[in-house]
């Protein structure tokens, strides 16, 4: 029972880990098509990665940066009315809060045009965009599109598609050489950058690789503890001893066993990467009818724990692998192995699901590292006991506990299927399910899962204890305790153990939480030249040379804050993380804070306005200025991205991205501000 606890915890409070990189995740191609003999069509037609949205010319102010289309004025055309653009897909954005319409995967844009000349001739044009994802906004860039237009042919169809700028490829930034062949000049010939860091980071993949390894490892040991698996360690151990001459051939067996049971499941994982890909499942994340479809399953995987009903796959096909693990050698036990899936799926078919979509949604190795997680540990007690029969003497005896586990795994399951709604009514802005009723939901299951464990309700398949063990009393004052902490937030406490389950504390019928009156708080405190209040009433400059000599003046270190106007992670993290007491008391108190907007449209003066050493345009807005400087010096173009720094512009520690964790970027802050003393 102890194991379940870890499993509720590891669940509850797992997190995806950002990792920084350089991203390009649209290509625009061009074409022409004749109407009539003197009208064209000029296609656009724009390629988004999965994962991606690109926004509507049309969004309203306050909002994101809508695409923009300009044209090249010449004597050889003449526009003819607007561009047009397609239907795409509308939503009532949460942290916006309007009506914004956007694009995935592909788009296309038509803008018609009458020719006058009757030569050949090529039209320049610029489109301005803006894309995001779930976890980053990029900052508006342009690209140029051409066009060539030839009245003398009948129809014409040349397509070409805009190359992507060598510079902005993923680029090593341990790889000086890479850096020079981009066409990007070395950091200490940038203009106020001589003492940028050079420190190489370490990727942060991995660990969000180890994350989704030990929490399916230890999702695989709770499906042990069910009454579909649990039995049957014994009863094939027993097997593979009795149908072995040798105790060595016994284990040999059962090894082989264990491992076809991983080699099932990691099959799973890649059945379900090749059917839907990585990136789909993660485009689907934020999907309203995906999280009401995953809502219902987990629903019904619940009941069917609880003891409504089971869920079984077909009996001929059980029948059909059975009598194949009749047969001998390495084929018998494979077999075996594939009974075991089948017949377990009552119980491990709930847990497997929620795994490989979590997995799925990390993409990449995500999904064959889970499975070998959960498969490991459902493999390991049958080698371990082949191997060491006299162990099972010390096995708990299969009984009523068993079934208890299965409730147990049954309440959980049921508290997750609520966030999936939450996340629909979020998206929808329904306010059908805010904070408070969230919680109060939270509370219900959890309670009536504490009276469960205190023996004081009965379910269906369960039989009627004479005591409960010291186990079973000390994980209900467990549910209980985690209960009890749960009811101030419906008076707005923050919740930080739960922090990402339920909804933000704006969405809720008092956003500020009973007796909070800090929205209307004033402050006499005289500003420094240059400055302003950011978030949570804190000093913040919005101009780097200003911002690096207050700080030199001050003797404090510096933390640059990558971010937008648009950047719905920032905001995320300003309301959700900034928000806490001692980060807002650091950020305060020990930092010098320089917030550099990359969506900044503001024009720089002329005298400023110099060429990109990326793409080779020219920089004409304050926001291109700082999103040059953090794609050349730090080596990505995602906002939120938060650094440490010292007066001469060398990092204190590594970099920071999206991080919703408040303990975690708390200590991030404290290690740089302490590396600076």
């Amino acid at each position: 029972m102890n194991k379940n606890v870890f499993f509720v915890s590891v669940l509850l409070l797992c997190s995806i880990m950002a990792k920084a990189q350089i991203y390009n995740p649209i290509k625009w191609k061009t074409s022409v098509e004749k109407i009539s003999e003197t009208e064209y069509e000029l296609q656009i037609k724009a390629n988004i990665e999965n994962g991606w949205h690109l926004y509507s010319q049309n969004v309203a102010d306050g909002g994101p940066s809508p695409t923009h289309f300009s044209f090249s004025k010449s004597s050889d055309f003449q526009l003819l009315g607007e561009v047009k653009e397609e239907k795409g897909k509308t939503i009532d954005d949460p942290v916006f809060k309007m009506s914004i319409k956007f694009f995935e995967k592909e788009t296309a844009f038509k803008q018609r045009i009458k020719a006058i000349s009757q030569k050949p001739f090529s039209i320049k044009a610029e489109v301005e965009f803006m894309v995001c994802n779930d976890e980053n906004c990029l900052p508006p860039t342009y690209d140029e599109l051409n066009f060539t237009v030839n009245p003398t042919e009948k129809k014409i169809a040349e397509e070409k598609q805009t190359e992507v700028p060598a510079a902005l490829i993923k680029i090593d930034s341990s790889n000086g050489k890479e850096i020079e062949e981009a066409g990007i000049l070395p950091i200490e010939k940038l203009p106020h950058l001589k003492k940028a860091s050079k420190k190489k980071f370490p990727k942060q993949n991995l660990d969000s690789l180890w994350t989704i390894f030990i929490l399916s490892f230890f999702s695989g040991f709770a499906a042990l503890l069910t009454p579909c698996v649990f039995p049957m360690i014994p009863m094939t151990v027993s097997f593979f001893t009795k149908q072995s001459k040798t105790k060595s051939q016994g284990i040999k067996k059962a090894v082989f066993y264990g491992i076809f049971i991983i080699t099932i499941y990691i099959f799973l994982g890649a059945v379900v990467t090749w059917a839907f890909g990585a990136d789909s499942l993660n485009g689907l994340s934020t999907n309203v009818w995906f999280n009401l479809i995953f809502f219902i399953l987990l629903m019904v995987f619940a009941c069917s724990f609880l003891g409504a009903f089971e869920i079984i796959l077909p009996n001929t096909l059980a029948n059909k692998v059975d009598s194949q693990a009749d047969k001998g050698g390495l084929v018998g036990i494979f077999f075996m192995a594939l009974a075991l899936a089948i017949v377990s799926f009552s119980c491990t078919g709930p847990i497997v699901g929620t795994l490989l979509v979590e997995a799925a949604s990390r993409g990449g190795l995500a999904p064959f590292i889970g499975m070998f997680g959960f498969s490991l540990a459902l493999a390991l007690p049958f080698t371990l006991f082949a191997a060491f029969p006299g162990w099972l003497n010390s096995l708990p005896k299969s009984g009523g506990w068993l079934n208890s586990v299965k409730v147990f795994l049954g309440f959980l399951e049921m508290a997750l299927a609520f966030k999936f709604l939450s996340n629909a009514d979020l998206v929808l802005q329904l306010h059908w399910l805010e904070r408070e009723t969230f919680l109060a939901i939270w509370i219900a299951i959890f309670a009536v899962l504490a009276f469960y464990l205190f023996g004081k309700i009965q379910l269906p398949h369960d039989s009627q204890p004479l005591h409960i063990s010291v186990g079973r009393l000390g994980l209900g004052i467990l549910v209980l305790s985690f209960t009890i902490y749960l009811i101030p937030g419906l008076f707005g406490a923050p919740l930080k153990m739960i922090s990402g389950f339920p909804p933000p504390l704006n969405y809720s019928e008092i956003p500020n939480g009973l007796g909070n009156n800090s929205g209307s708080d004033q402050t006499s405190e005289i500003l420094p030249e240059g400055a302003e209040f950011g978030p949570h009433k804190i000093i913040a400059f919005t101009d780097y040379e200003k911002g690096m000599a207050f700080a030199k003046k001050a003797g404090k270190p510096v933390m640059l804050d990558f971010t937008g106007h648009a950047c719905v992670n920032c905001r995320k993290m300003e309301d959700n993380v900034w928000s806490d007491k001692k980060v807002q008391q650091m950020l305060k108190n020990d930092v010098v804070l320089i917030s550099l907007y990359v969506d900044d449209k503001r024009e720089l003066p002329q005298n400023e306005q110099t060429i990109s050493q990326l793409t080779g345009k020219k920089i004409k807005y304050i926001g291109q200025k700082w999103s040059e400087f953090q794609t050349i010096v730090y080596k990505t173009n995602a906002q939120p991205f938060y650094v440490l720094i010292n007066k001469t512009g060398e990092s204190l520690n590594e970099p920071s991205a999206y991080n919703p964790d408040i303990e975690s970027y708390f200590n991030w802050l404290k290690e740089g501000i302490s590396n600076f003393k």
